[in-house]
């Protein structure tokens, strides 16, 4: 077994619950190449991850630094900003989301160990304890996986759980590294998670967030008005409240009050499986929403109001621009020697016909691009894109 793994196996961490302790932890991180970092987060009934535990190792210090025990947090914060200093996470994506909400800022640059194994064609979406198995031949205990990181103390087993979730990212990370600057594809992992921040950055604005409800196509222009509202409110109150948006309202009885349009909260009661509580709780509510929605309906011009959702189906040319997106994937993967489904997935696909053809669209309205016309995919599709799509839309 190489040294460096020795080590790991026989590494100590430190539990960091003071500011003194973070500064000198975090300054000594800022003299490393890279760090490995990870995060523990409590997320049942909220919007957001509540940030339990931050795990660091930087190849000679091990640390569980405790964010509810430390008021300030700026060290670490000074640490995830630096350019000079690489993070190594693996499968980032909650993590950024964390990150965001506990420090409002994000990790940079980041290299995800998971998206590098899919580059070098190790296998899609590879979890963190089959990548530890498959480059370091360490086998992982899963079992601490369902804690409450926000209860207090935390049991050593706990702990020792959460050590391991980083310990063995830096010696991943270094054999990754090495096979990516190999492939001369280095770029692409810091441009895919850079891609990945800006749109954890995004936020739907609330008028919009009636694109994301599921069969909003079914609705008529009325019906749409009714769900744009709802919807709006639903956002609005689930990120005043912090509350997951299920537990605001259901999407399912949002869509249902939005078709039915009751005017009484008899009629809302009569949603198939709605709650006397949310009811009790939001019923005046919504149907004063309703109401508001309706009349505004009415006294808008047909020209101006809110146009029906299309689908891509209901495209005639969907299925052969498809078709010619993913031959043009295809080849761009051949290439340059990776899996298809690196290059672009069917929904990155989807993505660019709605933003080229959809006069409002969720990419759009978030002042995104694209996927395969961002970043390092931008220079690979654009010429094939121009061809067979035309220019971009204004």
């Amino acid at each position: 077994m190489p040294a460096f793994l020795l080590l790991c196996l026989n590494m100590q961490y430190q539990l960091i619950t003071t500011y003194e302790q973070l500064e000198k932890v975090c300054i000594a991180a800022q003299r490393q190449e890279a760090i490995a970092l990870d995060t523990e987060f409590v997320r049942t009934r909220t919007l957001t991850p509540h940030l339990g535990l931050i795990q660091l190792y930087d190849g000679h210090q091990l640390v569980l630094i405790d964010p509810l025990a430390i008021e300030n947090m700026q060290p670490f914060v000074s640490l995830l900003e630096n350019e000079a200093v690489v993070k190594v996470l693996h499968s980032c994506s909650e993590d950024l989301e964390t990150f965001l909400t506990a420090f409002g800022t994000l990790p940079s640059p980041i290299f995800d160990t998971q998206f590098a194994a899919s580059v070098l064609g190790k296998g899609p979406t590879l979890g963190y304890a089959k990548l530890v198995e498959m480059l370091c031949d360490v086998s992982l205990d899963k079992g601490e996986s369902r804690t409450d990181w926000l209860a207090r103390p935390l049991r050593e087993a706990q702990l020792s759980y959460a050590a391991n979730d980083v310990l063995y990212l830096l010696p991943c990370y270094q054999q990754l590294d090495a096979e990516i600057k190999q492939a001369g594809k280095v770029h692409w992992i810091f441009d895919e998670i850079a891609l990945l921040g800006a749109k954890k950055r995004a936020q739907m604005p609330e008028d919009f967030a009636y694109l994301q409800i599921k069969n909003n196509w079914r609705l008529n222009a009325e019906q749409l008005t009714v769900l744009q509202a709802l919807a709006a409110w639903r956002l609005h109150t689930a990120r005043e409240k912090d509350l997951a948006l299920n537990f605001v309202f259901k999407e399912g009885h949002l869509f249902e009050a939005a078709q039915r349009l009751p005017d009484s909260k008899s009629g809302l009661s009569r949603i198939n499986g709605i709650n006397h509580q949310s009811i009790r709780r939001y019923g005046d509510t919504i149907i004063s929403l309703i109401d508001d929605a309706r009349a505004k309906y009415a006294q808008t011009p047909e020209n101006l109001r809110l146009p029906v959702v299309l689908r891509l189906i209901d495209v005639p040319k969907y299925k052969k621009a498809l078709s010619d997106l993913k031959v043009i994937s295809e080849k761009i993967a051949e290439e340059n020697g990776v899996s298809s489904d690196v290059i672009a997935s069917k929904k990155q696909l989807n993505q660019l016909l709605k933003w080229y053809w959809f006069q409002v669209d969720e990419t759009r309205v978030q002042g995104l691009m694209p996927d395969v016309l961002s970043t390092w995919r931008a220079p690979l599709f654009m010429p094939h894109v121009k061809a067979l799509l035309g220019d971009a839309p204004e």
